[in-house]
């Protein structure tokens, strides 16, 4: 048995995950070709790299089949419930940032709050007879915001794709998605609701509550994370 870690399989995400390490002194890297999901590690013994896309990790962690990974902390959110019982934060990266935020028409000049957003709910559903919709990837934490914020008339909607072009496409009225510049959220004719923040993510490590460990995964564990300085 070796401590698994789990780290993104493909872009930005893998390559500053690698970067990050390296600058501890602790080399990842993949064995083959960029279509192979085997990886290395150098710099410290008992230590198996594990290659997967960052959504899979969230669920890994939770099954405690690898016991240190890396994604971002809306998917940790997101996927597990009760995340805290599930996994620990060890060390935010200090890239991948993204906003998780609630967007509306930039149009709809007298919402710019959630209490505005309650009551443009209430008068939508009046007036069309259904629900005002909300298009997200982001079910649990959006549900968990609205509930917060007391808005009651609304319906997530499942979206996979470009989230912010829903409203254009008449698919939903409103917005919850990631953004890192707010950019595409503006291209769309969104604006961010003034207290519409649900969550400031980045890519973080997270070590499993869940997983098995062994005395030598321990000890190995300790190593680690005085390499990484945690």
């Amino acid at each position: 048995m070796s401590l698994k870690l789990g780290v993104p399989s493909k872009g930005r995400l893998m390559e500053k995950t690698f970067d990050w390490f390296a600058k501890r002194g602790i080399e990842l890297g993949r064995s083959g070709s960029d279509r192979e999901y085997a990886g290395y590690v150098q710099g410290i013994d008992n230590v198996e790299l594990v290659l997967l896309s960052a959504g899979e990790i969230p669920r890994e962690l939770s099954a405690g089949r690898i016991h240190l990974g890396v994604t971002g902390t809306d998917l940790i959110r997101e996927k597990l419930a009760l995340w805290e019982q599930q996994v620990a934060e060890l060390a935010e990266l200090g890239f991948g940032q993204a906003d998780l935020v609630l967007a509306v028409p930039t149009c709809w000049v007298d919402v710019g709050t959630m209490d505005d957003l309650d009551a443009a709910a209430a008068a939508f559903r009046a007036t069309h007879g259904f629900r005002l919709r909300i298009a997200t990837k982001y079910h649990r934490q959006v549900r968990d915001f609205l509930r917060e914020k007391g808005v009651a008339d609304y319906q997530l909607v499942d979206s996979q794709g470009a989230t912010e072009g829903t409203v254009k496409n008449e698919t939903a009225e409103a917005v919850a998605d990631i953004t890192s510049s707010g950019d595409t959220l503006r291209a769309n004719h969104l604006k961010i609701l003034s207290d519409g923040l649900m969550l400031r993510s980045q890519a973080t490590l997270f070590r499993s509550r869940k997983a098995n460990m062994s005395k030598a995964d321990a000890e190995t564990l300790k190593e680690l994370t005085g390499l990484l300085q945690l």
